[in-house]
């Protein structure tokens, strides 16, 4: 077994040395009060407990990232269908383009975008009895953790600027791939968006899809094979734009947010979380890919 603990303390006394730390993310008004000097990493192994350094423990939001955990509770929920409203190709695009979506016939390219989020939102709005409580309960439980909660700040600060996002939902709307009032469905995706994690809670509650679909309370959420679909889209999809390099230089499916966090695993190994606000050109987090890109390398652990 790789010496885990040495491995992350020396990615993160290399990490913090960088001068550039990247942009922390200003078109969400209450992202932009982030100290971009925040950095955590927090390793989940599937055998050999969890190993920390950093801003672990600090909470910050954990914005696309939830797209993962929506997903799988659309699918838990109508299972196959969801492929009947999304579909599962990389976009090559930023991930609130909106040219695809009209050329497209209003089916998003893959249900990690924004507007193919949007589509998942509606899906649990149409099945869920009280959707962002019942959504928040689902997290909590596949982290096993009650103090997990939605930033209200940060919900309405997206509601006041989500121009793009409002745009996506209208045109979906326009295609009939929406069956709810955009409101209520952006509603509930702002507050998805804005839940608030630290970074061994994220380890926790995306242990699931490392493990076959059993979450750490030992609890069957999806099968294997729905597991499979869903990394299969975080490896090519989890990055937007970036997916390919995240694939060539980390080796594992992942998700990040605009928040500075980013989840990848391998499965029936480990999950791995960072922390690190600051961004790259492509809206993700600067010194978590460059840490996760050290990590498989030095441990010789990805699935290629």
């Amino acid at each position: 077994m790789p010496d885990y603990k040495a491995i992350l303390n020396t990615i993160y006394q290399e990490a913090i040395k960088a001068k550039d730390k990247g942009i922390v993310a200003s078109y969400i008004p209450e992202l932009a009060h982030v100290d971009v000097t925040n950095f955590g990493i927090h390793l989940k192994t599937y055998n050999h407990g969890s190993f920390s350094v950093g801003d672990f423990n600090k909470k910050f939001s954990i914005q696309s990232i939830s797209k993962a955990l929506a997903l799988a509770e659309a699918i838990e929920l109508i299972g196959d269908a969801v492929w009947n409203r999304v579909t599962v190709e990389p976009s090559g695009h930023p991930f609130n383009q909106l040219a695809l979506l009209e050329i497209e016939n209003g089916i998003p390219r893959n249900p990690l975008i924004n507007a193919g989020a949007i589509v998942i939102a509606d899906i649990l709005v149409s099945n869920l009895k009280n959707p962002k409580q019942d959504f928040l309960n689902y997290v909590r439980g596949l982290a096993n953790d009650n103090t997990i909660n939605y930033n209200k700040a940060v919900a309405n600060s997206e509601k006041i600027t989500g121009y793009k996002n409002f745009a996506a939902a209208n045109l979906l709307k326009s295609f009939k791939n929406l069956n709810n009032p955009v409101d209520e469905v952006l509603d509930f995706y702002f507050h998805q968006c804005a839940i608030e994690m630290t970074c061994s809670q994220l380890s926790d509650a995306f242990f699931m899809f490392s493990n076959n679909g059993i979450c750490i309370q030992n609890k069957q959420h999806i099968t294997d094979r729905q597991v499979k679909r869903i990394n299969a889209l975080m490896l090519t999809c989890g990055f937007y734009d970036e997916a390919g390099e995240f694939a060539f230089k980390v080796g594992l499916p992942g998700k990040s947010g605009v928040g500075g966090g980013i989840v990848a695993l391998l499965p029936d190994k480990f999950v791995i979380t960072t922390w690190a606000p600051g961004l790259n050109k492509k809206g993700n987090s600067k010194l978590g890919m460059l840490a996760l890109e050290q990590f498989t390398t030095q441990t010789k652990q990805s699935i290629f």
